[in-house]
């Protein structure tokens, strides 16, 4: 089952100015590229239980396309639905790497979803890693993905992972 990866109540930073808060769209659009880059850091974990089942590579390249205007954010989000049902009667890594991928779409319909990406992603490599090497492929995966986060939303990503680290298993601790 998916996690609760949302906060109850919505950051403004996380919803475009169009719709009332205060997130532009060049940043909206590096959100869901460093959530397509932290999905697609873990992908081989689904592929190597699945490699026939495209839909969360799919996934992750609609939302490289929504970022770069070439696709409808309606697209991006039938897409992260197609990469969770992938993940439907897997476990462990295969799973959580699928829903990276699904989350990753998602930023297009939901920028927080950000998040979920990097959260799923970095539950993925927990679950790869060998008995005992769990907590550190953890840290591993979480600073990878901080190494990626572009400047111009490198704060904000950082607070959003402060702020939601507890409905996030935990997984910033790194």
């Amino acid at each position: 089952m998916l996690g609760v990866i949302l906060p109850k109540d919505r950051d403004p930073r996380f919803i475009t100015i169009r719709r009332g808060g205060t997130l532009t769209d060049p940043d909206h659009h590096l959100l869901a590229l460093w959530a397509a880059s932290c999905a697609d850091h873990v992908l081989a974990l689904f592929e190597s239980a699945r490699l026939e089942d495209q839909r969360p590579r799919r996934a992750i390249e609609l939302a490289r396309a929504w970022s770069r205007g070439e696709i409808t954010m309606t697209e991006a989000r039938t897409a992260a639905g197609h990469a969770m049902a992938a993940a439907r009667y897997l476990r462990g890594a295969a799973r959580h790497a699928a829903y990276a991928a699904g989350q990753a779409a998602a930023v297009a319909h939901v920028a927080a979803h950000e998040l979920g990406a990097a959260a799923y992603a970095i539950k993925a490599a927990r679950a790869a890693a060998p008995d005992g090497a769990c907590e550190s492929a953890g840290r591993l995966e979480c600073r990878w993905q901080r190494d990626q986060l572009p400047e111009a939303i490198r704060e904000l990503v950082l607070d959003d992972q402060r702020l939601r680290n507890d409905i996030c298993w935990s997984a910033f601790d790194c």
